[in-house]
C-alpha cells in the first residue's frame, strides 16, 4: 500500500517513521535542527510549491536508499485518514 503526499509523490507505508504538522512541530529547537540538517543533506523533497502543512519523514529498508523527508501541502489529518490512522 501507499500513502498519495500530493502531486505525483507516493510512498510506501512501510517507509513512513512519522506524519508531522508544520506549524505545531517547527515550535521545537530539536525539531528545526532535524529539518536543516536534512535540508543541507538534500534529504528534503518539497511536493508542491503551496504553503507546507506537514511533513512526513520515510526511511527505506537497509539498502534501498536513504532517508527523505517529504513536505506537503496536505494537512496531517488528511494524510493520516488516507492511511488509515486514528488519533
Amino acid at each position: 500500500m501507499y500513502l498519495h503526499l500530493g502531486q505525483k509523490t507516493v510512498v510506501p507505508f512501510g517507509e513512513i517513521v512519522g506524519i508531522f504538522d508544520m506549524e505545531t512541530s517547527t515550535v521545537g529547537e530539536i525539531t528545526r535542527k532535524f529539518l536543516a540538517s536534512a535540508s543541507a543533506a538534500d534529504m528534503v523533497v518539497n511536493v508542491s510549491m503551496e504553503m507546507p502543512k506537514a511533513f512526513v519523514v520515510c526511511q527505506p529498508k537497509k539498502g534501498e536508499g536513504e532517508q527523505r523527508v517529504y513536505i506537503s501541502q496536505l494537512s496531517t489529518t488528511t494524510l493520516k485518514k488516507r492511511k488509515n490512522l486514528w488519533i
